[in-house]
């Protein structure tokens, strides 16, 4: 396995948040899977193509990938061993036989020179230690004139769990979470910032567009609760607040989550996330 500069992630990812990823795969499916479309196509991957899917996870768009290419292949690639143990056994389990999964860390992998003809992330590249050294390892995998195509959170005020989350301000030391730029799930929400990292990485023909779906967090209002408070942002929250707390704050936020319950009882809320497209400069 190559070096890991991005050991933070890497514990956490090995650690409770891979754990509760790996466990609640369908859930998070459910949650994400309305980008799946927007960013395959936005990837244009052909029958022949290698796909690299980065911060892959469980492996369900590697897998969708993969199926897009029958005479090609996609190759996961991630930090958390939990989360790649689930993506082998789903693909197995499915049949999907032109897929491969890889932990290792995107900075310092030693991709060989212009292997892939595109490379996708569905919000799995927000969290590395060095943005643009990550994603110029990253062109250098792909071939010249190859595609980068991934989903990132747009502006936390946009995004309906956030607002859910930040209900819970009388209750829970919710602070700055969300705010764009700060280290974690929202640092790519800036679009400048994104085409700044990108340009400093060696990509061309950088396009940024705003993109909404609806996913399902839950059956009724409490089971989404319970699941958004077993986050990891949820858990890193109630740790800091006592049990009374703790208590008011599911309370509250169960209530909150009764105006988003459809006919059924489930819970959808809007994600609202920037669909990025770059390509790797074709040789003159």
């Amino acid at each position: 396995m190559s070096e890991i500069v991005n050991t933070e992630q890497e514990q956490a990812w090995n650690g409770p948040e891979g754990v509760h990823w790996a466990g609640h795969q369908d859930r998070w499916n459910a949650v994400n899977g309305g980008f799946n479309d927007p960013l395959l196509d936005a990837a244009r991957i052909a029958a022949d193509h290698r796909t690299l899917d980065l911060g892959c996870g469980t492996g369900q768009t590697t897998r969708l990938a993969a199926l897009r290419a029958p005479r090609g292949s996609a190759t996961g690639l991630d930090l958390s061993g939990p989360m790649l143990a689930e993506a082998r056994a789903c693909a197995e389990r499915e049949g999907v036989g032109n897929v491969s999964f890889v932990r290792a860390d995107a900075q310092t992998h030693p991709f060989e020179p212009g292997a892939y003809d595109s490379a996708i992330s569905r919000y799995g590249v927000m969290f590395f230690a060095d943005p643009v050294a990550a994603f110029g390892n990253i062109g250098h995998a792909l071939r010249p004139g190859g595609r980068l195509a991934f989903v990132c959170p747009a502006d936390a005020a946009l995004n309906e769990w956030v607002m859910a989350m930040a209900a819970l301000r009388d209750f829970l030391p919710v602070g700055d979470f969300g705010r764009p730029g700060l280290p974690g799930m929202f640092s790519l929400a800036a679009p400048d910032r994104i085409r700044e990292i990108l340009t400093a990485a060696g990509f061309s023909r950088i396009d940024v567009n705003q993109t909404q779906v609806y996913g399902t967090w839950g059956t009724d209002a409490g089971d989404t609760a319970d699941f958004l408070l077993g986050t990891g942002p949820g858990r890193h929250l109630t740790r800091q607040a006592d049990a009374a707390a703790r208590t008011r704050a599911r309370a509250v936020l169960t209530d909150h989550l009764r105006g988003h319950e459809a006919a059924d009882g489930t819970v959808r809320l809007r994600s609202t996330s920037w669909l990025v497209t770059a390509d790797r400069p074709a040789r003159a």
